[in-house]
């Protein structure tokens, strides 16, 4: 949760005027309990959710949903048992198949990938008909799955994707 992505992220956030909530995966870092092979972490994943929709300040209608490599594919998976979620932003989610039907979000989201990711190891084309629409899919060139060097990039992403998809006004976005 202290890595330069989840951390331009949440400058990202910030920037856009929505809070936001880092957290470990269990068993990484001080968090309790054991690797669970993606399938516990979707109740990490769930949790948090619940947590940051029980917080008084937390607007119902402005939560969405950012995740990084495992993170974000974790994300992914929970698409369908987190209604609260508005928006999704997944940052190099390791894809090496097309998403189940049940992982396809109804509400705005994107997919970024470095061209020097080793995620591409089949190719763009490959990789974007994983995507539930391939459109969602923005490749970042001259950075790898680390994003060193990028960060500008994906505050300034995670800036402009929530601010139009979380608008202050409660207004309903189209995906």
């Amino acid at each position: 949760m202290d890595n330069n992505v989840v951390m331009a992220l949440c400058q990202g956030l910030q920037a856009a005027g929505i809070a936001w909530l880092r957290f470990n995966f269990r068993g990484v870092g001080q968090s309790e309990g054991e690797y669970g092979g993606g399938v516990d972490e979707r109740r990490d994943v769930l949790g948090a959710l619940s947590f940051l929709a029980e917080q008084p300040r937390i607007a119902p209608g402005r939560v969405g949903l950012a995740g990084y490599s495992f993170g974000a594919r974790v994300s992914l998976t929970v698409v369908e048992e987190a209604p609260q979620v508005r928006a999704l932003l997944c940052v190099a989610p390791p894809l090496r198949e097309p998403l189940p039907a049940d992982a396809h979000p109804a509400y705005p989201f994107l997919v970024m990938v470095g061209d020097r990711d080793s995620v591409l190891a089949e190719g763009v084309e490959r990789y974007a008909s994983y995507l539930p629409d391939p459109r969602r899919l923005q490749v970042v060139h001259g950075t790898d799955h680390f994003w060193r060097g990028f960060e500008p990039i994906l505050m300034d992403a995670a800036h402009r994707f929530f601010a139009k998809a979380l608008p202050a006004s409660g207004a309903e976005v189209s995906p």
